[in-house]
């Protein structure tokens, strides 16, 4: 697997992916019914840089992450991520190096710490995969998502010191 910044050209490759997920509305807070362009400009306008996941030898996406900082100006010393992995490439890996691949990122960009601000308390194997990649639950919001499936539930607040 390879992980790189995105290009242009990988767009109409990945977006089918990150649409699939936005649609369910059960793991982030975007609406079920965003545009491409909006997702285009969430995803990768607006943070600092976004990743893709390559099959190495056939370049096919399994997965995609963007790294922001998490606050402006006196809060911009800690980042922020969000992860997607293709429904067909999950269970591989492909999360786990993913955020391996943005704690080291995040440090050569000058971040000391990463805060996940939304993580839904259902998406049970994401809060497993953080805690293990040794993010610690620093909060609970409660009923804070509004799941697509099960209606309110709870968010948690995942937070790691890089440095």
């Amino acid at each position: 697997m390879i992980i790189r910044p995105i290009e242009p050209s990988d767009w109409p490759f990945f977006w089918p992916m990150l649409e699939s997920v936005f649609r369910l509305g059960d793991t982030y807070a975007f609406s079920p019914n965003i545009s491409e362009g909006e997702a285009y400009r969430v995803w990768v306008e607006e943070p600092h840089e976004t990743y893709v996941a390559l099959e190495e030898g056939d370049d096919r996406i399994l997965g995609t992450y963007y790294i922001k900082p998490n606050q402006p100006t006196l809060g911009a010393h800690v980042c922020n991520c969000g992860y997607v992995v293709a429904t067909t490439a999950r269970g591989r890996g492909i999360a786990t190096a993913m955020c391996i691949h943005s704690q080291q990122e995040a440090k050569q960009l000058g971040f000391i710490a990463m805060q996940f601000n939304l993580v839904v308390s259902t998406n049970i194997s994401a809060i497993r995969l953080w805690q293990k990649l040794g993010f610690e639950i620093i909060g609970t919001l409660p009923k804070a998502f509004r799941h697509s499936a099960v209606g309110f539930v709870d968010a948690l607040v995942m937070y790691k010191t890089l440095q």
